[in-house]
């Protein structure tokens, strides 16, 4: 495999959707090899820490979308700061337990396995807290 090609797949790769499109030009006009540039999508990260009331609003969205999980919970208080594995851990259990009671809906009633209402509250919540991912 040429040199330029096997740099121009790398960079491909490395820049998705977004990078493939702005390297497919350069390539097609045979020109320099295509270099990884500040294209490439910057990965979300959760924050280290969980402000407690944002956690708290958090839980209470859940509980108001019907999460029994989130209703066991318990808030909250007397810290500033909560690590940001309890608000991973209450958004994942909620999400399990919304995909268990809503997989009898028509697929057409569903977003990722749950009601729309419940994957709004989900994301909402996560939201709420600054979590991308859990």
């Amino acid at each position: 495999m040429n040199r330029t090609l096997r740099n121009a797949l790398v960079a491909v790769a490395a820049a998705g959707a977004l990078g493939a499109a702005a390297a497919a030009p350069a390539m097609a006009a045979g020109t320099a090899q295509a270099q990884p540039t500040a294209r490439v999508q910057a990965q979300l990260s959760n924050p280290k820490t969980v402000k407690a009331d944002d956690f708290n609003k958090a839980r209470d969205i859940l509980i108001k979308a019907g999460s029994k999980t989130a209703e066991k919970t318990h808030p909250s208080h007397g810290v500033k700061d909560v690590p940001v594995s309890y608000g991973t851990s209450l958004l994942a259990e909620a999400r399990d337990e919304f995909r268990a009671t809503d997989k009898n809906l028509p697929e057409k009633d569903k977003q990722s396995g749950m009601s729309h209402a419940h994957y709004k509250a989900v994301h909402d919540a996560a939201k709420k807290m600054g979590i991308d991912t859990w």
